[in-house]
């Protein structure tokens, strides 16, 4: 396997699985690729847990266990960065609904960073000691991946391990890692709500309940909740991503729904906002006269993802070592959130999660400053952008190295 791990190879392998994107819970192809390197790498490979997730353990010897996780889902985006590796793929969403699919959030770089950290892990086993437990999982974008491998006996299955480890790539510069320790990503909520009217003609609303001005006057008093009811020293971000309603100009629809995503990094926070959110739909409904009260429901919800501060150091010191101590920077809080936090929770064990820069570095090279390299950041194409995707290198060679130097740095060298 000697040619496995090589950058042309790997490289192959990302353009392939940026043009063959899956939805959550339907990575099957991504599956049976990642589950036949393993095996050809030694690994005692299972694969359909939590439903399409893949697992891979490497025993060497007596030692403490390290969970190497990547996700492997895509989203529903129609691509435009132009690529010649390119989605143009479509698929069925879980509505039964035909959409454009693209790795818009960067998960064929995690698989593909975490193969080849896989494979260097198994060509030099002389240099640690214990058991790589390696996780790729599925869901990741709809918060069900983590807990449905959970609760597919995940730990009963194949051990707990004492350290969650993994990254997310980022519109940082490709090379940097982004590492910091405590609340790092935010919680998630995600809410549907459905607004009730009375139908009729567009020529006689007053013979009807219109739920487009119901859903209009809701979604500028929901954008009022964090400027006006949140601390300035508090963070959170609540947005209304989708907003339905009927369908044509001279019919005013019976009903009207909207979408909304909730991020918060204090559980306290994150109370407040959710009270207010159905304080204010349902007052929104009575000043409509509307005829019944509206739905509000919960559809996800994951915590925060918070890195052990101890563990981060210990991770850091390893980074720096392997990397450079320059290119390790505290990102600050993300507004993004993650699952990857219920792996660790669930087994009662430190987490440290980072960002892999992933943006191309020459966008950066005017910056002088931390500051400016934020700035440069904002203005690139971001996660979930139909216009984003990392430059393959350096951000795979990366990502591995990252990887590998996180394992070793709680599974020591052979004595």
């Amino acid at each position: 396997m000697a040619a496995a791990n090589t950058s042309a190879d790997l490289a192959a392998v990302y353009r392939d699985l940026h043009a063959h994107p899956e939805l959550a819970f339907r990575e099957t192809r991504t599956a049976a690729i990642v589950a036949d390197r393993l095996r050809t790498l030694g690994y005692e490979t299972t694969t359909g847990v939590g439903r399409t997730g893949v697992v891979g353990v490497l025993r060497n010897g007596d030692g403490p266990t390290a969970l190497l996780r990547a996700d492997m889902d895509a989203l529903p985006v129609q691509e435009q960065t132009g690529l010649p590796y390119a989605s143009t793929l479509q698929g069925t969403d879980s509505d039964g609904t035909t959409v454009p699919l693209m790795h818009a959030c960067g998960h064929d770089m995690h698989v593909t960073c975490l193969l080849g950290a896989a494979a260097e892990l198994a060509a030099d086993r002389s240099a640690w000691q214990g058991t790589v437990l390696l996780v790729f999982q599925p869901a990741e974008e709809i918060a069900g991946g983590a807990r449905a491998m959970v609760d597919d006996g995940l730990y009963e299955r194949f051990g707990r391990p004492d350290v969650v480890l993994g990254q997310h790539v980022a519109p940082l510069p490709a090379g940097f890692i982004g590492l910091r320790p405590g609340p790092a990503f935010a919680a998630s909520d995600s809410l549907s709500v459905v607004l009730h009217g009375q139908g009729g003609h567009g020529s006689r609303p007053e013979a009807t309940v219109d739920p487009v001005l119901m859903a209009a006057a809701t979604v500028m008093r929901l954008h009022g909740i964090v400027s006006r009811e949140i601390a300035g020293s508090s963070t959170a971000v609540l947005t209304v991503g989708a907003l339905h309603a009927g369908t044509r100009g001279n019919i005013i629809p019976d009903r009207a729904e909207l979408h909304l995503s909730v991020r918060t990094f204090d559980p306290m926070v994150r109370e407040n906002v959710m009270a207010a959110i159905e304080r204010i739909v349902r007052a929104e409904a009575a000043a409509s006269a509307a005829p019944r009260e509206p739905d509000i429901t919960l559809t996800e919800s994951f915590p925060a993802v918070i890195n052990d501060p101890d563990a981060c150091a210990r991770t850091q010191e390893a980074f720096a070592a392997g990397l450079g101590p320059d290119l390790v920077v505290d990102p600050g809080p993300v507004t993004g959130s993650e699952d990857v936090g219920i792996l660790a929770t669930k087994a009662d064990a430190p987490c440290v999660y980072w960002l892999l820069g992933g943006a191309d570095p020459q966008a950066f090279a005017p910056a002088r400053t931390l500051e400016e390299v934020a700035h440069i950041a904002h203005s690139l194409p971001s996660n979930h952008s139909p216009h984003y995707a990392p430059v393959i290198e350096p951000t795979l060679t990366t990502g591995i190295k990252a990887l590998v130097h996180a394992a070793h740095a709680w599974m020591p060298a052979q004595t």
